[in-house]
């Protein structure tokens, strides 16, 4: 018989391409997860994994197995949660994803939610770039998340992943004058790091106004971004949840851009108690002014 823990680390090096990204995401040494894809190959009795030098692929036999394996585990979460739907009480550890500007307005209202209608619950929450978030969930640190997506960069797919939507918010550029993203095609520009959406989402906003932003200041903090903004330090984009405090001497004009929020979770995990509550309280905490 196939051993699951084998099967995930399988699912893992599809996913993150290299035996030493597994081994480093999942607390195991490289060599112990080469041994456990061995003992998982003669297992098969197939090749899974085809070497050349030291690069590592899935044979078209590891990607087969690789699919039944999301099947296999979306089949395990649901069994776990309606084993937790019998047990009495909600209790525990509940380990919640979350970007910044959430944790920031959202959060204190959805603790004190839980705190009331679950005492014995025990949220923890984590901040994560959203494009962090399948490689934690897929990991198990975190059992759920919050993820989002831009017009211009609309979120990926992930087969052992679920999600479902949270609210959508507008965008604004923030700059000393109000004025569209067109307008500053010759400003410098207050983006965030590489790799991240929401610069991904600047540069093509501003490659689809015609032009690409000259970068002065890489910040991952939006409030940073306005205070920086407002002495003329350059222009950027914020989305209303880090928007709603913006420092003296800023404009915020409303542009024709939204970021939408989703809750995720892994496959078969959105009817255990403890999603379910966290959700809950999630949607009982989004602002009215929010769809």
């Amino acid at each position: 018989m196939l051993d699951v823990n084998r099967l995930r680390l399988l699912r893992e090096l599809s996913h993150r391409g290299t035996i030493a990204a597994v081994a480093e995401a999942l607390s195991f040494t490289p060599s112990a997860v080469s041994q456990q894809l061995s003992t998982l190959e003669r297992e098969a009795g197939v090749a899974l994994l085809a070497r050349t030098g030291r690069r590592v692929t899935l044979t078209p036999a590891g990607q087969n197995l690789v699919e039944h394996t999301e099947s296999v585990l979306e089949h395990l979460a649901r069994a776990e949660a309606e084993l937790a739907r019998v047990r009495a009480g909600l209790a525990g550890p509940v380990r919640i994803g979350s970007y910044p500007s959430a944790a920031r307005t959202l959060f204190p209202a959805v603790l004190t939610l839980l705190a009331r209608s679950h005492p014995m619950l025990e949220p923890q929450i984590t901040e994560l770039d959203p494009a962090e978030v399948p490689s934690a969930l897929r990991a198990g640190d975190v059992d759920m998340a919050l993820v989002h997506e831009y017009d211009f960069v609309p979120a990926t797919s992930d087969p052992g992943l679920n999600s479902e939507a949270l609210f959508t918010e507008p965008l604004y550029l923030a700059a000393p004058e109000q004025g569209t993203i067109a307008d500053h095609r010759d400003s410098s520009w207050i983006v965030s790091p590489a790799g991240t959406m929401c610069r991904s989402s600047t540069e093509r906003a501003c490659q689809a106004a015609g032009f690409s932003p000259r970068v002065r200041h890489e910040i991952d903090d939006f409030a940073t971004a306005m205070v920086l903004a407002a002495l003329g330090q350059g222009v950027t984009l914020v989305p209303h949840l880090a928007a709603l405090a913006p420092p003296e001497g800023l404009t915020l004009t409303r542009q024709s851009m939204s970021r939408r929020t989703r809750i995720a979770y892994r496959a078969g995990t959105a009817g255990h108690p403890a999603v379910a509550a966290v959700t809950s309280a999630l949607r009982e905490a989004v602002p009215t002014d929010l769809s």
